[in-house]
């Protein structure tokens, strides 16, 4: 039954908890001046003192734990949550997240911005890990977009809670839309054909949306085809049509003035500003906690016309409705005002950080070494008794690293060598020694180095031009504690990775600082090494039974936000270092602590066990001794796939994962690691594969079950991966797609069966009908324990009338729509709506292939074409040419004009048609025409 508001009530409509939420979003907005409602549009939401409002503030970082407020439980890097493979677990981390950032909320006030800390959560990432080297791999969970939806919804309900009415934590997507490079990406622009748009990259978000577990998206800073995220039209076209309830879209940070200041793409601030409004964006990340310039751009663009009130009143609705869900304003009925602070790094939550960390561990290799029972170890290696924070991690209120978590549990003897040389570097200008202290120096790889003071621990920093070793975390957005030691005949130069200046000092007070911008003003250093890693480290690994080695990256250096990897090889020192030992102890287990993958071809052919975790948080020294001493079985599979070395890569800016051959889906080549890929202690046998049905209709679902049974003698778990594949498909189809999994834990005997529903899985984007379809015909149905470990397969058929030839007459066809092209790349119609192709050089010709077009009885091509420059277009059946358009330049990419051509004859038959695109033509559409 419905409720009515009580006129005579002393509070107004919108305060009424019996008041539909509509309604009261209604009134409240109905309260607020044009003016406040202009000021809700901005990050920091001011507070309304007449009506009562509080300030607001979207957006607290919570991909693994809350972060940048604090002390707060860290749990794995995202990429880490993904090896784990359960959903469920994974929504018990992001519950715990959400109830700390609750706590936060109420009891850990910010020393700067306006309002409390913010409920909307700014997490989970659900971009693809299409290429290991993007430098923010370790915020996604996996290469694959079903795995990626399934935790991402997870995470979701974990934030929102279970209540019907109110939201714990309010989630918000990052980052709408493919976006996987760091360099330059403001302005790349990622090229999406339907196809690969529509199975893979939107592919990920549009369950979590459909779900209702969501409640925003977070633009992405590059361009889409051309087109900046902040304006794309797929916001209104796909990301809102999925679901009837509101979705608050918030800017990235800065994104909004990029939009004219890095991409050009508008003249001036309030044009772009308006045209992100229009398209969907609700709060402008801009300038800080400085509104003024922002929101003096949107006035601006209401002045003039280019926005109304009406835009205005929609995003402001969109953020109250979530405020109004976050019980903003019904204090007294939100279930989870009474969260208190003592739930920050409880128990509960430490408890849950070591399982988490625990499963996400993956077995790559392993000839029989582990578990280890060995008496002696040695923990060697640059991670080997350090934990790190990135950039999204909150703080760290205890570690524990590989050494410590070994020696608390091992009970026997445990000796620790980071394998760093200990040096010293001594003025040749004043004589004194750098800080007054040796150094212990990591090569982190390409010649770049952190120093630490070997008397307390510390990094050496730039603090403006001086250098101070007092740094304890290496955790800043510009990181300052990175640097060069370069040869120069017998000395060396310090360089400073950041500035890329030099230290001098000053010949009068001894003074350091780093000032010179070039080498010939350097100063030289005499470099003394007091201690040597590596020798240290092969004593330590001689002495022992057993040498464990940690390497892998800091999250803080190579590859990170802003910087992608150029490689996948380990970093040469410490391919190095663990050559040495491994050539004195045999005996050697690797440990790779990554935010990516490696090229790991050497050790996995010359190593007997190999084992990988993400940076999992403060309990990952814990989790990693309870894997390598057998107290827990290793339950993690590999999110990703990892390449071989010598296996090269496609170009990181190519994002049709079809044609380049990206991720399981469509790389040919074995790789080192598959996805899904990881081993157990335990033994299990996968049997009786069973389909509910051997046949279904186009628009049908098939159940598909598969009995997991642990034959082994040790408790164990495994993931139960259900793929499907087309067989003789008309169009280039995966190799193999996930089309679901399981994750049992079953004790010595025991037994369960795994249950997959089979329905949209099968489907693939039809780019004739511009929707998603599934073709009759033959399939296959694999249960694998990897995407290259098949253990049972299955036939399937579906049954429906075969599709035909496209139709191609006096039908507009557009040109993205195309089934192969050679040396194309899509770009923007129109600054609002619309894909275009064009050649990718214009000195070269670019080649679109339509299969199996119907152009029986045309008689002329009218073509819709715009360019800067001249350029023509050719028409061929197969090699046979067909017609031949020369286009003038337009004067414009986005000015667009219709030509026609009349065909020597009338066109028989079904035709693989390609288009020809010389020069710098754009071409949007084609139509042959019968009359």
């Amino acid at each position: 039954m419905g409720f009515e508001h009580d006129p005579g009530a002393d509070r107004p409509p919108f305060r009424d908890p019996a008041l539909p939420t509509r309604k009261r979003i209604d009134d409240l907005l109905g309260r607020l001046a044009l003016d406040e409602r202009i000021a809700m549009l901005h990050q920091y939401s001011p507070a309304v003192p007449r009506l009562g409002v509080a300030a607001f503030r979207t957006g607290t970082e919570a991909l693994h734990g809350v972060a940048w407020l604090g002390p707060a439980t860290v749990f794995p890097q995202a990429v880490g949550l993904g090896a784990t493979w359960d959903p469920e677990l994974v929504r018990r981390v992001a519950e715990a997240v959400s109830v700390e950032l609750r706590a936060f909320h109420y009891h850990r006030f910010p020393a700067v911005g306006t309002g409390r800390n913010s409920l909307q959560a700014w997490a989970p990432v659900l971009n693809l890990l299409r290429d290991p080297r993007w430098g923010r791999n370790e915020e996604g969970y996996s290469e694959d977009p079903l795995h990626t939806a399934e935790l991402g919804t997870a995470f979701c309900r974990g934030l929102a809670g279970e209540d019907d009415r109110f939201l714990r934590a309010a989630p918000v997507l990052k980052h709408f839309l493919a976006y996987n490079n760091e360099n330059d990406r403001c302005v790349t622009s990622s090229g999406l054909r339907p196809r690969v748009l529509h199975e893979y990259d939107l592919a990920a978000f549009r369950p979590v949306i459909a779900s209702g577990a969501a409640t925003g998206v977070m633009a992405a800073y590059n361009l889409v085809n051309g087109r900046p995220c902040h304006v794309t039209p797929l916001l209104a076209d796909e990301l809102r049509r999925w679901t009837d309830q509101e979705l608050f879209v918030v800017s990235d940070a800065e994104a909004p003035s990029n939009l004219v200041s890095e991409e050009h793409y508008f003249d001036d601030h309030a044009e772009s500003h308006a045209a992100a409004l229009k398209a969907g964006i609700d709060s402008f990340t801009d300038h800080g906690e400085d509104s003024a310039t922002p929101l003096g751009r949107l006035r601006e663009a209401l002045e003039r016309g280019l926005i109304d009130e009406s835009d205005v009143d929609r995003a402001v609705r969109r953020q109250l409705e979530v405020r109004f869900r976050l019980g903003e304003f019904d204090p007294d009925l939100d279930p989870y005002a009474a969260i208190g602070p003592e739930v920050i790094d409880c128990q509960e939550h430490r408890a849950l950080a070591l399982r988490a960390a625990t499963e996400s561990v993956v077995l790559l290799r392993n000839t029989g070494l582990l578990p280890l029972a060995a008496p002696k170890i040695a923990v060697i290696g640059p991670l080997a008794d350090t934990v790190c924070e990135d950039w999204y991690s909150g703080t760290l209120p205890y570690q524990v690293s590989v050494a410590s978590g070994l020696s608390a549990v091992h009970g026997g003897e445990v000796t620790v060598s980071d394998g760093a040389d200990r040096v010293a570097l001594r003025s040749r200008t004043s004589g004194a020694l750098l800080g007054k202290t040796a150094f212990d120096v990591v090569d982190w790889g390409d010649g770049v180095l952190t120093l630490r003071s070997a008397e307390t621990g510390r990094y050496l920093s730039l603090h403006d031009t001086a250098l101070v070793a007092d740094q304890k975390l290496i955790k800043s957005w510009d990181v300052r504690e990175t640097f060069r030691l370069v040869p120069v005949e017998d000395s060396v130069l310090l360089q400073n990775v950041l500035t890329g200046r030099y230290a001098v000092v000053d010949p009068v007070d001894g003074r350091v600082s780093v000032t010179a911008e070039s080498a010939d003003a350097a100063e030289r250093w005499e470099r003394e090494v007091l201690r040597d890693g590596t020798e240290e480290a092969l004593a330590a690994a001689l002495a022992a039974d057993v040498a464990v080695v940690v390497l892998g990256n800091h999250p803080l250096i190579h590859g990170r936000e802003t910087e992608d990897r150029t490689g996948i090889a380990l970093p040469s020192p410490q391919d190095a270092l663990l050559r040495a030992v491994a050539g004195v102890r045999p005996d050697t287990v690797l440990v790779v602590m990554s935010s990516y993958p490696y090229a790991l071809d050497w050790a996995d052919a010359n190593l007997p066990a190999v084992v990988w975790t993400s940076h999992g948080g403060q309990e990952t020294g814990r989790a990693v001794a309870a894997v390598l001493l057998g107290e827990a079985d290793p339950a993690g599979r590999l999110p990703q796939t990892w390449y071989r070395g010598d296996d090269p890569l496609p170009h990181p800016l190519d994002y049709d994962v079809i044609k380049a051959g990206w991720t399981y889906q469509y790389h040919r080549a074995d790789p080192l690691y598959p996805f899904g890929h990881g081993l157990s202690y335990a033994e299990f046998e996968l049997h009786d594969l069973v389909l509910s049905s051997a046949s279904l209709p186009q628009d049908g679902a098939v159940d598909v079950s598969v009995a997991v049974t642990n034959t082994g003698e040790r408790t164990g778990s495994e993931v139960v991966q259900v793929y499907v594949r087309a067989l003789d498909a008309r169009y280039e189809a995966p190799l193999l797609r996930l089309a679901g999994f399981g994750k049992v834990s079953l004790a010595p005997g025991g037994s369960e069966v795994v249950t997959v529903r089979l329905s949209g899985q099968l489907s693939h984007w039809d780019v004739t009908t511009g929707a998603f379809t599934v073709d009759p015909g033959d399939y296959e149905v694999l249960v694998a324990r990897s995407a290259r470990d098949v253990v049972l397969t299955a036939p399937l058929t579906v049954t429906g009338p075969a599709p035909g030839p496209r139709p191609g007459v006096d039908r507009r066809l557009l040109a993205a729509d195309f089934d192969d092209h050679d040396r194309a790349t899509l770009v923007d119609a129109t600054r609002t709506t619309g894909d275009a192709v064009t050649a990718a050089d214009p000195s070269t010709p670019a080649t679109l292939v339509f299969r199996s077009t119907h152009l029986a009885g045309a008689h002329s091509v009218e073509v819709e074409v715009a360019g800067e420059d001249d350029g023509r277009l050719e028409f061929r059946s197969g090699s046979a040419p067909l017609a031949a358009i020369g286009v003038p330049a337009t004067g414009d990419r986005h000015a667009w004009t219709t030509m026609s051509l009349a065909l020597p004859a009338p066109l028989e038959g079904v035709h693989d048609l390609r288009v020809v695109l010389h020069g710098g033509v754009r071409l949007a559409a084609f139509r042959f025409r019968t009359g």
